[in-house]
């Protein structure tokens, strides 16, 4: 069963987990395998492709720092780590970085960020800004304040919600295993490495364990979840050793790896979840000529609106209605009602003056638009 090559993808989410990036003797970095990791993710960003980075870390760089004990931390003393800890690695990751030329900007995410609407397009633009500036966004969940309740408690979920949430089409999980196996390979002299999933079954979650390692919070058990996730909305993903000096080379020469691979792409995937499964809380309905634009593929702006209904807020789901009242399609609305309602009709700079913010110029960017009928892609 033949598998994709990294080569091919355009935008690739790396996840970096505690265990491979921290030396656990000594509480640091292990500073030459980030420095041959970076040189792998200098060679794809060279090479035209948007990379990402999901960093495990700050909690066990700050208890080094800090000089803390052995031992189970407190919910406050595990966000105070972290606030001295996510200092260091940003800073670390911005050194490997720019020695290749490369400009990192760090996130710091929450559950929520990814699950409400509204906050999930204010990350996705940053980051979608970051990618057009040709910078790395380095992310990590934010530890300072993320209590037990609203946290992801792993970094492999997280990174798969960040590949969905901007549209990846590879999520790559560095491991302190080479993949998934029939059984526990420390365990199980005849265990097999499985090189492709091409779905997630039963039998597949069964091989998972619930294995962890020292540092990490996660385990297979986590990878999987992870996996799908990230093949659900069109993302590949794979896993792959981070214990070997540049791992991105190894997969891109054919190394040990499991692929999990998804039939659908990110576009795709994306587009049906907007179109099925959120509720529309408004109608948009605009003119002839935004019709025409919305089926060339163009966003919806501003002046092609005609009239507001509904109470909506930014990020929420509408329907946009054409002049004779057909429904054109539907997407998730930049502004919410009132605002929406102040700016209709009017150019992108008048809604600017008007709102007293140089906001979006779009009213529904055309990435968050499904549009039903005949049209062009572009």
């Amino acid at each position: 069963m033949s598998h994709p090559k990294l080569k091919n993808f355009r935008r690739i989410v790396v996840k970096v987990g505690s265990s491979l990036l921290i030396d656990s003797a000594a509480g640091e970095v292990r500073e030459s395998w980030l420095k041959a990791l970076a040189a792998d993710i200098a060679k794809l960003h060279h090479a035209g492709k948007d990379v990402l980075v999901v960093s495990s870390g700050s909690i066990a760089l700050g208890r080094s720092r800090l000089k803390l004990p052995s031992g189970a931390l407190k919910l406050e003393e595990s966000q105070a780590a972290a606030a001295v800890g996510q200092i260091a690695l940003a800073r670390i990751w911005s050194e490997v970085l720019g020695a290749h030329g490369i400009g990192a900007g760090q996130i710091l995410v929450t559950l929520q960020d990814t699950e409400e609407r509204r906050r999930y397009l204010n990350a996705r633009s940053t980051i979608s800004k970051l990618l057009e500036w040709r910078a790395v966004p380095v992310i990590n969940e934010n530890d300072t304040v993320a209590t037990n309740e609203i946290r992801y408690g792993d970094n492999d979920r997280l990174a798969a919600r960040v590949a969905t949430m901007t549209s990846a089409d590879l999520l790559i999980l560095l491991s302190d295993i080479d993949g998934l196996y029939t059984a526990p390979p420390a365990v199980t002299p005849d265990a097999r490495l499985i090189p492709v999933v091409e779905a997630v079954t039963a039998d597949i979650e069964a091989m998972a364990g619930a294995a962890a390692s020292e540092f990490s919070r996660g385990g297979m058990r986590t990878k999987i979840e992870a996996a799908k996730i990230a093949t659900s909305a069109g993302t590949h993903m794979l896993i792959a050793s981070g214990k070997i000096d540049h791992p991105l080379r190894a997969i891109a020469d054919g190394g040990p790896c499991t692929w999990f691979l998804t039939p659908a792409n990110p576009v795709t995937a994306r587009k049906r979840w907007i179109a099925g499964s959120l509720e529309p809380k408004g109608i948009l309905t605009i003119d002839a000529g935004a019709v025409a634009a919305l089926r060339a593929g163009k966003s919806l702006l501003p002046a092609g609106v005609i009239r507001v209904e509904g109470q909506f807020a930014r990020g929420d789901a509408v329907v946009v209605r054409g002049p004779d009242t057909h429904e054109i399609g539907r997407g998730l609305v930049a502004y919410d009602a009132e605002n929406a309602e102040r700016i209709k009709g009017r150019s992108s700079s008048d809604a600017a003056s008007i709102l007293g913010v140089s906001g979006r110029a779009e009213m529904i960017h055309r990435d968050d638009l499904v549009v039903g009928g005949p049209r062009n892609t572009d």
